[in-house]
């Protein structure tokens, strides 16, 4: 086994499910509490976004950001069965970060719009707002179905890895 998720990334991790369940099973009956859960989890991405920049090898977005064309060939041959495993993130799963950034950013920053007096009232806001955290709810859906296919395939338990930070070590064709 090799350490592969430093503690930062993981308290992130984490740290945004919490605030997402949070602010999503709040949102209509606790105004104060969804909004203390949105501001935590735009604190969490403006870290995630530092973090990626300065942290640890695996943590950083040099190495998990992929061009269109490797995250198709990597989505085409993990369709086939035959993708290779990663050490790191595999290209659709640094894909799927970065949309989840955007889209919980998103949800973010239109909530706290939304508390402005400015945008208090405009709907495009309220309505930005919710239609980026029901898109934040299919992504995190199609996040846990990814991970639950490439730990069956590889038979590696990647939600436990996000936990105590270890994976197993790359061996022949994987991609450390």
């Amino acid at each position: 086994m090799v350490k592969v998720w430093d503690p930062m990334v993981r308290i992130f991790h984490w740290g945004l499910v919490l605030s997402f369940v949070v602010a999503w099973l709040s949102a209509e009956s606790i105004d104060n509490l969804h909004h203390w859960a949105g501001y935590a989890a735009g604190g969490l991405i403006g870290f995630r976004l530092v973090w990626g920049l300065i942290g640890p090898r695996y943590a950083r977005f040099t190495q998990f950001v992929k061009g269109p064309g490797t995250i198709a060939a990597f989505i085409l041959a993990m369709l086939g069965g035959k993708e290779r495993r990663y050490l790191g993130h595999n290209p659709a799963g640094g894909a799927m970060i970065l949309t989840l950034l955007v889209s919980l950013g998103t949800t973010a920053a239109t909530g706290w719009m939304m508390t402005l007096a400015q945008y208090a009232k405009a709907d495009w806001v309220e309505s930005l707002h919710e239609g980026a955290a029901n898109l934040t709810l299919i992504l995190v859906l199609a996040h846990i179905a990814g991970v639950l296919w490439v730990s069956w395939h590889h038979k590696e338990n990647l939600a436990k890895s996000m936990v105590d930070g270890q994976k197993r070590a790359a061996e022949n064709d994987d991609v450390s």
